[in-house]
Parts: structure tokens; C-alpha cells; sequence
């Protein structure tokens, strides 16, 4: 049996090769997560342009990507601005108010979703009303207040 010796310098080149492919693979999981999330937002989100100096709202509802790009150009180029002076962004969406309905048959969260309130048979002495709350789509209980 043979043993073959390596010299430092060896190892040195191979720990370098390994290092160079992670890199390689870190920015390429990168640049497809950019992607991803670009094209998220391409025809389904709505775009608002303002310029970076003074904040100022040029234009909202943009509906996509591509024609909110081309609409920032325009204006860019139509007031003489720099490319880092005009931004856009997407309009965050809002979601419906969230609460108990006025009726207390229903519960919106934060997110939107909505559910059943469930009412308990006891009351709660420090609220002065019965304890109260929803199940969540995956089965969790949440109190309501």
C-alpha cells in the first residue's frame, strides 16, 4: 500500500477551489432569489415613482413592473434628473380592517384572514364580557383582546 503525501501548498489550492465554488453557488441561490422577487411584482402590483432628494410623489397606481420602469424614464428624463434621484416603488396593499365585525359573528386578522369568533360559556370578570376568540386555518386558538 502506497501512501501518498501531500504538501501544504496542495491543500492550500484545493481548500482555495472549494471556497471559489461556494462563492459561485451563494451568488447564483442570490440572484435567482432577485429574480424570484422581481417577478413577483411584474403585471399583479401597482408602482408609485417619487424622486429621492425631496420625496416628492410623482405618479401612483402604476399597474406593473415594465410600465412603471418605462414611466420613471419619462420622468426622469423629461425634469433632467439623475438615475439615483428617481425611485419606484410598490404600493403596499391594504388589507381590510381587522377586528371583531360590528356584529361579533366574525374576526379579520392582520393579515386578512378572517374567521368565526367563538364565545366562551364563562364570562371574564376583568373585560366585563364572556372570553372570546378564533381557530386560525391550521387549528390554532388565538384570544381575541
Amino acid at each position: 500500500m502506497q501512501v501518498i503525501r501531500m504538501k501544504d501548498r496542495d491543500y492550500k489550492q484545493i481548500v482555495q477551489r472549494i471556497l471559489g465554488i461556494m462563492q459561485e453557488q451563494r451568488e447564483l441561490r442570490k440572484s435567482a432569489i432577485q429574480c424570484e422577487a422581481v417577478q413577483g411584482l411584474t403585471e399583479d402590483s401597482t408602482f408609485y415613482i417619487f424622486r429621492t432628494d425631496n420625496n416628492a410623489v410623482l405618479a401612483k397606481g402604476i399597474q406593473g413592473y415594465e410600465a412603471a420602469k418605462k414611466r420613471a424614464t419619462q420622468f426622469r428624463q423629461s425634469m433632467n434628473l439623475r438615475w439615483d434621484q428617481i425611485q419606484l416603488k410598490a404600493e403596499r396593499k391594504v388589507p381590510p380592517k381587522f377586528g371583531v365585525s360590528p356584529n361579533g359573528r366574525s374576526f379579520t386578522n392582520a393579515r386578512g384572514d378572517t374567521g368565526r369568533v367563538d364565545y366562551a360559556n364563562r364570562s371574564n370578570p376583568s373585560k366585563g364580557r364572556r372570553f372570546r376568540g378564533y381557530t386560525d386555518s391550521q387549528g390554532n386558538f388565538h384570544d381575541i383582546d
